[in-house]
């Protein structure tokens, strides 16, 4: 399931939990919580492996892009050497060599800044479920803690709960 409409659940659940009297606290099902908690745990190492591999594909296309650009400057390489024998030709394979290496460098740019901002998003995106569960969580551990404070106080000013 997904990290975030695991996240709207316990969102969800704790919302509509019922109110203590005289509290701000709530009442929820500890076991359903920590199933909740424990399912998103284990959705959060598939979110990052999903981003692990978009970087690892940005890195793929990156490199594929150098190989393309290695081959097409080799290839104009090899052109140019064919005409050195003419020498207006072979301005004009120098010129094109120029023209076809900034081309493809331009590509490779263009490559590597949209892989750039596809990655970013996606960790964008990543960065606020991560966000929302970190809130999510301490909001829950405040919870506790208050609930904890709030039902130690009777001990701490009465002594003994039967007198």
């Amino acid at each position: 399931m997904d990290v975030d409409q695991r996240l709207e659940e316990l969102a969800i659940l704790i919302e509509e939990a019922k109110a203590v009297p005289l509290s701000a606290s709530c009442m929820v099902n500890r076991a359903q919580v920590l199933d909740m908690i424990e399912d998103i745990r284990e959705a959060l190492p598939e979110s990052l492996s999903d981003a692990d591999q978009l970087l690892a594909e940005r890195e793929g296309v990156v490199a594929e892009g150098r190989i393309e650009a290695d081959r097409l400057i080799a290839e104009a390489r090899a052109e140019q050497m064919q005409m050195l024998s003419q020498h207006e030709v072979y301005l004009v394979a120098v010129a094109e060599s120029e023209a076809l290496r900034s081309e493809t460098l331009d590509e490779v740019t263009r490559m590597r800044r949209e892989t750039d901002d596809y990655i970013d998003g996606r960790l964008a995106s990543f960065e606020i479920t991560l966000h929302k569960t970190l809130t999510a969580v301490e909001r829950g551990r405040d919870k506790l803690r208050d609930q904890a404070e709030y039902d130690e106080e009777p001990l701490e000013e009465g002594g003994d709960l039967l007198s």
